[in-house]
């Protein structure tokens, strides 16, 4: 059965999500795991690392569902800093982040690199009792306490909690405004 970009894009692989710090990522052993499953004739190749001074960038080609896709990407510790002079072990590892990024280009995992959480075809969390609430919110403890709740009850929906945040905002410049005003 033939898988197109938008049915891969729609796999949710957040079970296997992975944090470093404040980045999120689908090591490279589950992407090989999702990308076997929908295609057991995959293939990849790592070409010849390129030096640019004293870092490196690594190379990956995966043919899947009778097409190649490339990337690159510089050898980076975990804060995505480019490493000086990286050894064997770090190019390897930079080859194998390659190559899960180069399977998210088919669409498996590739929300996460677009930064969001979720892939496009769930659907948004509905905050729009939270955010009247916030709005209505008489004290800055009131704020703070409804606040919290409402970011609880986005989960992880990146524009709820963007929305709920600008109004928190909002609402806290105009309750401390009304308090330095008595």
């Amino acid at each position: 059965m033939a898988h197109d970009f938008n049915t891969l894009n729609k796999i949710n692989v957040n079970e296997h999500i992975e944090k470093k710090g404040n980045l999120s990522y689908l090591s490279w052993a589950w992407a090989v795991d999702y990308l076997m499953k929908y295609d057991p004739t995959a293939t990849w190749e790592f070409p010849e690392p390129k030096y640019y001074g004293d870092t490196v960038m690594v190379f990956c080609n995966v043919t899947a569902f009778g097409k190649t896709m490339r990337m690159h990407l510089p050898v980076m510790d975990n804060r995505n800093n480019a490493i000086a002079n990286p050894d064997a072990r770090k190019i390897s590892d930079g080859q194998m982040r390659c190559l899960a990024k180069c399977i998210a280009t088919f669409g498996i995992g590739l929300y996460i690199y677009a930064g969001e959480d979720v892939p496009q075809d769930q659907e948004p969390i509905d905050v729009t009792a939270q955010i009247a609430g916030l709005k209505q919110a008489k004290t800055l403890d009131e704020l703070q306490t409804l606040y919290v709740s409402a970011m609880h009850h986005a989960g992880n929906d990146k524009t709820a909690q963007r929305e709920i945040l600008e109004v928190t905002k909002k609402r806290k410049v105009e309750l401390w405004g009304g308090s330095n005003a008595s």
